[in-house]
């Protein structure tokens, strides 16, 4: 399948550099695989899609303030982005950097207490890098929390980049689809009998990177840190037996309970045959799952998500998603989503991180 397939043009006056407020006053655009029929509301009215006994499962990832700022020996300035832990303590780590000069070997000062000595360069021009000791410590007071760079008018309180729900500390980039939820839609959906669960992913750049191979199927997607607990992948399974939906908020949660169904439990992800009442199984570990058209949905039955990137792993994933009902047809989804997508422009809709939200039923 051609990646350039889900390439679609976006002016850059639609993405959105203020986030709504409040939070659950973003749009939401209803889209009915079955029949692609479209709906246009506001988030804080999601719970008339809803129904007791369903099940809602986010991403409860909170971002840490992965961007620190430096200078090498030389006075020059250098800007060191977090990516990825390498160690058990938190002092290696896999880094963007800015700066000259930032070859092996280098060293940058962070502050009187911390220094950076970068190890090697990667393959794809990234840095390990050791640090004077763990790092996590002084990201309060060193660190910033970063936004995505396609956002550069706002100026406001970066906490706006945290859902309501965030707890362990570990994404350098917010599960977006969850930023609309408030206290008030939350407390809402649980007097209708919905349940609200989580499980946590730490989310890394590359999941919002554009697919540079020309076929979707030769990429290869990064690894990142989930889990999935006991009770969660319990009261999944028992949603399920109950006959409710499991409704999954982003596609970074998709991404855990997908591999909870498949990976966690030795299935071959895109084995149509695999049998479908067993969903989830509790997993700690990373998770590597690529997304596309033709793979099959074993973990969740509606997907809350937010507008993507063009080219994107999370455009395919959604894609892949509005295909279910229909397998031997992989055009139907991509084509029905294209189309949502071109509908939300012509509505103006807003998109990216701090766009509208998408309902997928």
């Amino acid at each position: 399948m051609d990646t350039s397939l889900f390439d679609y043009e976006l002016p850059l006056e639609f993405i959105a550099q203020q986030p709504a407020e409040p939070r659950d006053s973003s749009r939401l655009l209803v889209l009915h695989r079955a029949d692609g029929r479209i709906e246009h509301r506001t988030f804080h009215e999601i719970g008339d899609y809803l129904a007791s006994g369903d099940l809602l499962v986010a991403n409860d990832s909170r971002v840490i303030p992965a961007r620190l700022h430096g200078r090498k020996s030389t006075g020059g300035a250098v800007e060191v982005f977090l990516l990825h832990q390498l160690d058990e303590i938190g002092s290696e780590w896999e880094c963007l950097v800015r700066g000259r000069g930032l070859y092996a070997g280098a060293g940058v000062e962070l502050s009187d207490d911390l220094t950076a000595h970068i190890v090697a360069v990667t393959a794809t021009g990234t840095r390990h890098i050791h640090f004077s000791g763990p790092v996590r410590p002084y990201l309060d007071e060193l660190g910033e929390v970063p936004l995505p760079p396609y956002i550069t008018e706002y100026a406001g309180d970066r906490e706006r980049y945290q859902t309501i729900y965030s707890r362990p500390e570990g994404s350098v980039a917010a599960p977006t689809a969850g930023l609309h939820f408030t206290p008030e839609v939350l407390l809402s959906l649980r007097e209708r009998g919905i349940q609200f669960d989580a499980v946590t992913l730490h989310v890394g750049l590359d999941t919002f990177r554009p697919v540079e191979s020309e076929v979707v199927e030769a990429h290869v997607i990064h690894s990142e840190w989930a889990e999935l607990t006991a009770p969660t992948a319990r009261r999944i399974n028992e949603t399920t037996l109950a006959r409710g939906r499991v409704v999954a908020v982003g596609t970074t949660t998709v991404r855990t309970l997908e591999w909870g169904s498949t990976g966690a439990q030795g299935i071959d992800p895109y084995d149509t045959s695999a049998c479908p009442w067993k969903r989830v199984a509790a997993f700690t570990g990373n998770v590597d799952l690529f997304i596309y058209p033709g793979y099959r949905f074993r973990a969740i039955d509606a997907l809350i998500t937010n507008f993507h990137l063009p080219r994107s792993s999370l455009l395919m994933l959604v894609s892949a998603f509005a295909n279910q009902s229909d397998l031997a047809d992989l055009e139907r989804g991509r084509q029905m989503l294209l189309h949502a997508y071109e509908v939300a422009r012509r509505e103006g809709y807003r998109f990216y991180s701090f766009g509208d939200a998408m309902l997928i039923l």
